[in-house]
């Protein structure tokens, strides 16, 4: 038996959801199809790939090594669907926590007005490419470096960062705080697609994983866990029982522009002057 993709995307599924249950929901199919896709991995490979308990399920070593290679074949399928699929006239751009805040709207109207059949569409991917590896974004607005050599990177502005806290907390009282404020909280953290790293701060601090926007403004909004993000999600997210306060000694945010180095999407030069454009403007 050869490994297929239907047991690649399974694996992805359970290490990313944390379950064989949330898997399941995730790729909408029954928890025993799951089940059989990775036993039917772990055979291909004559080896094993997940621990499992009722508890818990975690990778193995060899898992570890597997996953990467997984996810990079289903990077690629993804790629070769998005190349190979019938142009829809219009430009794609992907992002994780917020688009591009406040410049957003600003972008779309002068986007539509210069290209009125080329619509600008933004487009919600909680990946590390935004929906770049996935082919659901054309070009994708990234907060923090992206290393892999098969996307081109164009810097556009740069944003403040931001302190996410409950609008009950004692630091919500303040106009602005500092970033070592924070330390004595959970501190909230998506690793997929947050900008908000542990070193940030010069000690150790708790930290609360999250895997969406939504999970991580409801976890703020409870006063479980204080985030950082850029000035976009402050202007893009507002919530109820979450306010954003300025960070005045953090370092600002680098926003980027990627897209696939081999397939630059039409207009990618004129939509990156446009974005720096509004940025350096900052008004």
């Amino acid at each position: 038996m050869d490994v297929e993709v239907r047991h690649l995307r399974a694996l992805v599924a359970v290490v990313d959801a944390g379950t064989f249950t949330d898997a399941a929901a995730a790729l909408g199919v029954s928890q025993a199809a799951v089940s059989r896709a990775v036993a039917a991995l772990e055979s291909t490979l004559g080896a094993r790939v997940l621990e499992r308990s009722t508890r818990h399920v975690a990778l193995t070593g060899t898992g570890t090594r597997v996953l990467t290679h997984a996810r990079r074949v289903l990077d690629e399928l993804a790629h070769l669907r998005r190349t190979v699929e019938d142009a829809r006239g219009e430009l794609r751009v992907g992002y994780a926590f917020a688009a591009l805040g406040k410049h957003t709207r600003r972008l779309q109207k002068r986007w539509a007005a210069a290209h009125p059949g080329t619509p600008l569409v933004f487009t919600h991917a909680n990946t590390e490419t935004a929906g770049l590896s996935e082919g659901t974004a054309d070009v994708a607005v990234l907060r923090k470096p992206l290393r892999d050599r098969r996307f081109a990177v164009a810097a556009v502005g740069t944003e403040a960062r931001y302190a996410a806290v409950a609008t009950d907390s004692a630091v919500a009282r303040r106009r602005s705080l500092k970033i070592a404020e924070l330390a004595r909280y959970p501190i909230a953290i998506d690793e997929r697609g947050g900008s908000t790293t542990p070193g940030l701060w010069e000690g150790p601090i708790r930290t609360r994983a999250t895997h969406s926007v939504d999970e991580w403004l409801t976890l703020i909004a409870a006063g479980q866990a204080v985030g950082v993000t850029a000035e976009a999600t402050a202007n893009q997210n507002p919530r109820p029982g979450v306010a954003y306060r300025v960070l005045r000694d953090a370092p600002r945010i680098e926003v980027s522009l990627a897209w696939w180095r081999d397939d630059p999407p039409p207009h990618l030069d004129e939509l990156i002057g446009v974005v720096r454009e509004l940025y350096a403007a900052r008004r």
